[in-house]
């Protein structure tokens, strides 16, 4: 079997499985939607790190010593529809990687990552996600079953909090924080992030 190490070597109409995304040797970051291979944005900005570090140690304080463990990337996370049950590596077509992820069902955690949903996803946007990117995700996360997804634009400093309707499967705005708000969980509602002091020198 020839050894992937270039994306030139891959059909980008093609379809994959999770079984072929983890023969792959790539260079580059790349995600899989649905079977179709997504190219990552390119390595994260200066801004982007200094979010995505402060929230990650914030939340690890606040989940120390809880069942519900937090991850951020790059860790893999398996998706699909939650209306199927556990699925072997060659049935699973999307593989993603947010940025920081809470799940508090220790049993979708394996070598790999995440199978199956998060409960929280939080994704910091860079200036190269574009609102195509932005969309699947958006109808991905709500399709598998992640109960609370936040958007955060850096440049803006806004974080739009959506949380899944279960009956309908679709996402709702729950709230939007911007200026000098106070940012508070959904799922865990004594969790609270100080707009100010999340966006200082960043």
């Amino acid at each position: 079997m020839t050894r992937i190490t270039r994306l030139s070597q891959l059909d980008l109409s093609a379809s994959y499985s999770y079984a072929d995304y983890l023969t792959w040797r790539l260079t580059d970051a790349v995600e899989l939607i649905k079977g179709r291979i997504q190219l990552m944005s390119p390595a994260p900005n200066v801004k982007h790190q200094r979010l995505s570090i402060y929230l990650g140690s914030h939340l690890f304080f606040y989940f120390e010593n809880k069942p519900c463990q937090v991850f951020s990337a790059p860790f893999e996370v398996r998706l699909y529809d939650r209306s199927q049950s556990l699925l072997a590596s060659k049935d699973i077509t999307t593989v993603v990687q947010p940025d920081i992820c809470i799940i508090c069902d220790k049993e979708k955690l394996d070598e790999q990552g995440c199978n199956g949903a998060p409960d929280w996803i939080i994704e910091i946007l860079s200036k190269g996600n574009s609102k195509k990117e932005v969309k699947i995700k958006h109808a991905l996360y709500a399709e598998s079953g992640v109960t609370e997804y936040w958007v955060i634009y850096p440049y803006e400093e806004v974080i739009q909090q959506f949380v899944l309707n279960d009956e309908t499967m679709h996402y709702q705005l729950h709230n939007s924080y911007a200026g000098d708000d106070v940012a508070e969980s959904y799922l865990f509602p004594d969790l609270a992030l100080d707009l100010p002091t999340l966006f200082k020198d960043v």
